[in-house]
């Protein structure tokens, strides 16, 4: 795809995704993340033709420029669009899909253990709230979203919400995620079915009004119980 192309389509995907938005030139001039991530493409081209210290070089004066660090080594999907812009940091092994957004003071880095890939892929139509912290060499699955200062460590599956510090699954397939599991030497989650919750909250609401009918039927015994006691003996005083 062509760099001009490129741009008339970041800048469309800013007037979908940005109520705040204006026409086509105010775009062009006035967003960071978009020169951020249009700076990007010469510099992961200069990177990759082993031009490396030219490309550090003028990647460093994009975050002075715009307050977004991208190592020119990230790979960056199509309609990739960084809202407001501040304080983003992108790491070198980075991989980002198609339809992403973040927001400021999104970091995608390392955990520092790592050593090859060791920063976070992203899949196609996922969302980074601001301030979350999404590190090592992890994967977060299609249209993800994960909420503002969260702190993700570990994989997240497809069609799936993420909050908390450190990030846990809230939400998938549109259901709440009751429980979760964790295997830690892929480090992959595994999800339960959300049919599978619901029906597990059905059987427990079913035992539970089990219950609650016994104890019922024994206050409702204990009852008739005394009543025929008190109509006994009221029988034997009027004798």
């Amino acid at each position: 795809m062509g760099f001009i192309t490129t741009i008339k389509e970041d800048i469309a995907t800013v007037k979908r995704n940005d109520p705040a938005a204006q026409n086509g030139f105010v775009i062009f001039l006035s967003y960071p993340g978009l020169h951020a991530k249009w700076a990007h493409t010469p510099e992961h081209w200069l990177w990759n033709h082993g031009a490396r210290s030219l490309a550090r070089i003028l990647s460093q004066i994009t975050r002075f420029m715009t307050g977004v660090e991208i190592h020119p080594a990230a790979q960056l999907g199509r309609r990739f669009f960084i809202d407001h812009a501040m304080g983003v940091v992108i790491g070198e092994t980075t991989i980002v899909g198609d339809d992403c957004t973040l927001y400021q003071g999104v970091t995608l880095g390392g955990t520092g253990n790592e050593v090859g890939k060791r920063h976070p892929t992203l899949g196609n139509n996922v969302t980074v709230g601001s301030g979350a912290k999404v590190l090592g060499n992890i994967t977060i699955g299609d249209n993800v979203r994960i909420g503002g200062n969260s702190v993700v460590v570990k994989d997240v599956p497809s069609d799936s919400t993420v909050v908390g510090v450190p990030g846990r699954v809230v939400r998938r397939n549109g259901c709440r995620v009751m429980t979760e599991s964790f295997d830690a030497k892929r480090h992959r989650e595994n999800m339960p079915d959300p049919v599978e919750e619901a029906s597990r909250m059905n059987r427990e609401g079913i035992v539970g009004n089990a219950r609650r009918i016994r104890e019922l039927e024994q206050q409702v015994s204990e009852l008739t119980a005394l009543v025929r006691e008190l109509a006994d003996k009221s029988g034997a005083t009027n004798a």
